[in-house]
């Protein structure tokens, strides 16, 4: 496992080697504004077998999606419905995962055979320059073994998940919970999973706006 420690003057380097590994079908612990996701190409089935396996993962479970700029939302989703608008125009940047119709040419891997696709705009400017580098999005399912605790530790990260190819080590991060997530598919909002936004909060900005 190759573990890169970030500064300011090494941060580009890093960026570039990160996204070539991520290019030749590697798998990564990288820190979010929640905790630390597992990263990897979408569209590569190798690499995400390889994110299933490390994982240890069953499947019939989606692989969520982190973007590295709005513009690319539309290389994974088939269409924003208007509810899912206005969330992004509130939320985004942010612990926010917004479940939408997923493109077609998405691996099964992600989708789960839903035909949907959970995707979010991290707060976390690290995570989006990862993305940036890489091109496109990429995978953002927390770095866990499945059915265990989230980790915001990269110590930690290090001996649960030792077959990973690389972390990005941005020390501890800030790991209160995970990502809400919600589904606007039909547009209508539906809760998925309670996390770091409020369900309560979430609807009451909506009436506002």
């Amino acid at each position: 496992m190759k573990r890169y420690f970030l500064s300011q003057n090494n941060l580009n380097s890093i960026l570039e080697e990160v996204s070539q590994l991520l290019r030749l079908e590697k798998v990564g612990a990288i820190p979010t504004e929640t905790y630390y996701g597992l990263a990897c190409n979408p569209f590569s089935q190798k690499a995400l077998e390889r994110l299933v396996a490390i994982k240890g993962r069953e499947e019939g479970k989606p692989i969520l999606l982190l973007l590295g700029r709005l513009d690319d939302l539309l290389l994974v989703a088939e269409r924003i419905p208007p509810l899912g608008l206005k969330l992004i125009k509130l939320f985004w940047p942010g612990p926010l995962t917004l479940v939408l119709p997923a493109k077609k040419n998405l691996p099964k891997l992600i989708t789960a055979g839903t035909g949907t696709v959970g995707v979010r705009l991290s707060s976390l400017e690290l995570t989006r320059k990862v993305a940036i580098a890489f091109g496109g999005p990429i995978t953002g399912t927390s770095a866990n073994k499945s059915n265990e605790p989230a980790i915001s530790e990269p110590e930690e990260l290090i001996k649960k998940l030792p077959d990973l190819d690389f972390i990005l080590d941005a020390g501890k991060t800030e790991g209160k919970a995970p990502s809400t997530v919600v589904s606007v598919v039909e547009n209508r909002l539906e809760l998925i999973r309670e996390g770091a936004i409020p369900f309560e909060e979430i609807e009451r900005r909506l009436r506002e706006a």
